[in-house]
C-alpha cells in the first residue's frame, strides 16, 4: 500500500501553532507579568491565589463546552450558577440540612434543568440561545422568590466545616479546588476523546443531518450534553457556596461572559475547529494570567469587562477562522488510497 503523502512543512507548522499556540501565549504572558512585577507575581502565594479565584470560572467554562460540542450554546448556566449557589446556602443556613444532602439535592437539581432545556431545544424545536435565555430567567425569578431579593446569611454557628473545607482545604500546597478543575477537564477529556459519547456528541455538532442518517439518536445526545452541562453548573453552585459562605441572589451573573470566553477561546487551542476540554483549560489559564496580571498592575475596575468583552470577540473571531481553515484543508486534501486487499498466499 502506497503511504500517504506528508503534508508540506508550513502546513505542519501552522497545525502545531494552531494548535499549542495559546499554550505559548500562556507562558508568554506569565513570563512578561513576572518580569513586571518581579516580587509579586511569580510567587507561590501569587499563584495560589490565582488558582482559587478562577477555579469556579474554569468549572463553569468547562460546563459551558459541552453545549457547544453539540453547536448548541446555554444561555442559563449564569443563572443556573446563581440558583445553586442561593439553593446550598437556603438548604444549609435556612432549612439545616445535612451537608452532603444539600449538596447532592443541589447538583441533581443542576442535571434536572439541563434536561430541561435539552427537551425545550430537541423536542419543542426552539432555538438554543432563545430556550436556554428562557429558563435562565425563570432560574432568576426563583433564586429572587428563594431569597426575596435579600442576602442568605448563616447564623451565628456558621456553616459546617467539613463543607468550607471543600473549597478552603489545600492539597500538595495548592488550593484543592484547582485539582477539582483537573480532574474535571480529565473526565471530559476521556468522555469526549476517547469513548463513543464524544464522537456522537462531535458528529451532531458538526453534521446532525448526516449523524440521523447513519443511525444516531441526536435527540437524546443532546439532551446527554445539556444535563452534562447542568450537573457541572450544579457542581460550581457548591463550590460557589462554599467560597462565599453567603447567598448573593445577583452573583451568577458575573460568571456568564467568562465562561463563555474559556469555552470559545478553548476551541481554537489544541483542537482548533471544536471546542474540547483541554483547549478550554488552556484558554481559562491565559484569562486567569491576564487578569491577575492586569488587577496588580492597578488596572481600573471598568477594565475587567472590557478584557473579557474583546477577548470574548477575539475568541469567536480566531474559533471561526479555525473551523474554516479546516473545512478548507478537509477540501484541498487528496483522498486516501483504499488498503490493498488482503491476500491468502494462493495462486
Amino acid at each position: 500500500m502506497t503511504p500517504a503523502p506528508r503534508p508540506p512543512l508550513s502546513r505542519r507548522f501552522g497545525h502545531l501553532l494552531g494548535a499549542y499556540g495559546l499554550l505559548v501565549l500562556a507562558a508568554v504572558l506569565f513570563l512578561a507579568f513576572s518580569l513586571a512585577l518581579p516580587d509579586t507575581f511569580p510567587t507561590l502565594d501569587n499563584i495560589s491565589e490565582i488558582l482559587s479565584n478562577q477555579s469556579i470560572p474554569a468549572v463553569l467554562a468547562l460546563g459551558a463546552m459541552i453545549p457547544i460540542v453539540t453547536a448548541k450554546f446555554d444561555l442559563s448556566i449564569g443563572y443556573g450558577l446563581g440558583l445553586a449557589h442561593v439553593m446550598t446556602m437556603h438548604l444549609l443556613a435556612d432549612e439545616a440540612w445535612p451537608w452532603p444532602l444539600a449538596c447532592l439535592v443541589v447538583v441533581l437539581g443542576g442535571a434536572v434543568v439541563g434536561v430541561v432545556n435539552g427537551v425545550l431545544v430537541e423536542f419543542a424545536r426552539i432555538n438554543s440561545f432563545i430556550a436556554t435565555l428562557g429558563t435562565g430567567s425563570i432560574l432568576y425569578a426563583l433564586t429572587g422568590w428563594i431569597t426575596n431579593g435579600a442576602r442568605i446569611v448563616p447564623g451565628p454557628q456558621g456553616l459546617p466545616a467539613a463543607f468550607t473545607d471543600l473549597y478552603d482545604s489545600r492539597f500538595l500546597g495548592l488550593p484543592v479546588s484547582a485539582f477539582y478543575v483537573l480532574a474535571l477537564t480529565a473526565v471530559l477529556w476521556l468522555l469526549l476523546e476517547r469513548l463513543p459519547l464524544g464522537r456522537y456528541l462531535y458528529v451532531i455538532g458538526s453534521n446532525p443531518r448526516a449523524a440521523e442518517l447513519v443511525g444516531i439518536p441526536t435527540r437524546r445526545y443532546v439532551i446527554y450534553a445539556f444535563a452534562g452541562s447542568g450537573l457541572i453548573v450544579g457542581i460550581a453552585g457548591v463550590l460557589l457556596a462554599a467560597q462565599q459562605r453567603i447567598g448573593n441572589p445577583s452573583v451568577g451573573l458575573d460568571y456568564l461572559l467568562p465562561a463563555f470566553v474559556g469555552a470559545l477561546l478553548g476551541s481554537t487551542a489544541i483542537k482548533p475547529g471544536r471546542a474540547n476540554a483541554l483547549g478550554t483549560l488552556v484558554a481559562v489559564v491565559i484569562l486567569a494570567i491576564g487578569l491577575a496580571g492586569i488587577g496588580q498592575l492597578g488596572a481600573q475596575f471598568w477594565v475587567t469587562p472590557l478584557f473579557n468583552g474583546a477577548t470574548l470577540l477575539i475568541a469567536v473571531g480566531m474559533a471561526g477562522y479555525a473551523a474554516r481553515r479546516q473545512l478548507r484543508q478537509r477540501r484541498t486534501e487528496p483522498p486516501r488510497p483504499l488498503p490493498e486487499p488482503a491476500t491468502t498466499g494462493r495462486t
